[in-house]
């Protein structure tokens, strides 16, 4: 057996030890939520092991976290969708209890059958229909939001009236930023000259929302790693 086989046997005689004697302690107790702190706790270490270097245990943990997360996933489309919404209401059509417009459940129910045509080499083109539909429907709701959140909204505060206090400082810097951040990306006209310079403004610009993007990911990453460590320190050892 090489090192990397010793030390990882050796942390896993460790963990073994360690949850042996918080037992023993009574800082966990010996019923099911107890080893449900133990599983999470275990698991959680052999995800961050892979920092030292990729390993069996986390590719265990990694498998665990890949099939848990796809069976809810599962689970919480047939229970709610497939079973609660098309199952549940199609049976009662016809009963004097249903509703009268359940009948349009038939329509998104063909589509979604017709999708599974796709593993048919015979039938597989009635497929494209469904997913022709649903193409065209989310281009359809998400184009209009998109346009309005990420162009109109951008334009909005550019049409707003300057002013002599911080909101119309605030006005000018958004108006700077827009005007020197699409100089910057109009590729026609050479950058020299005022056009050189309002590009490099717009250069500043990209690289400050870009700046602030990352820490912004990397503050909502450490809030994550937090829970963890609190996590293992509290509710594991329980030395919180």
């Amino acid at each position: 057996m090489t090192r990397d086989t010793y030390v990882f046997l050796g942390l896993v005689l460790l963990f073994a030890v360690v949850n042996g004697v918080l037992l023993a302690n009574g800082v966990l107790a010996a019923d099911w939520e107890g080893l449900g702190v133990i599983v999470a706790a275990g698991l959680t270490l052999a995800l961050y092991s892979f920092l030292y270097k990729d390993n069996p245990l986390f590719k265990v943990a990694e498998n665990i976290f890949v099939g848990v997360a796809t069976a809810y996933i599962f689970s919480q489309n047939w229970y709610q969708t497939i079973y609660g919404e098309v199952f549940v209401r199609l049976s009662a059509l016809g009963r004097e209890d249903s509703v009268s417009g359940d009948w349009w459940l038939l329509a998104p129910t063909v589509l979604g059958l017709l999708m599974l045509t796709r593993f048919s080499r015979r039938f597989g083109w009635l497929s494209r229909l469904s997913f022709a539909f649903f193409v065209g429907l989310g281009a359809g709701l998400t184009i209009p939001r998109t346009i309005s959140s990420f162009i109109l909204a951008q334009i909005e505060p550019m049409l707003q009236p300057l002013s002599w206090s911080i909101e119309g400082f605030n006005l000018l810097v958004i108006l700077i930023g827009v005007v020197a951040v699409l100089v910057y990306f109009f590729f026609s006209v050479e950058h020299t000259g005022v056009v050189g310079k309002v590009s490099r403004i717009g250069i500043w610009f990209l690289m400050i929302s870009f700046g602030a993007s990352f820490g912004y990911t990397i503050m909502a990453r450490l809030s994550l790693l937090i829970g963890r460590v609190t996590f293992l320190l509290d509710d594991w050892l329980g030395i919180m």
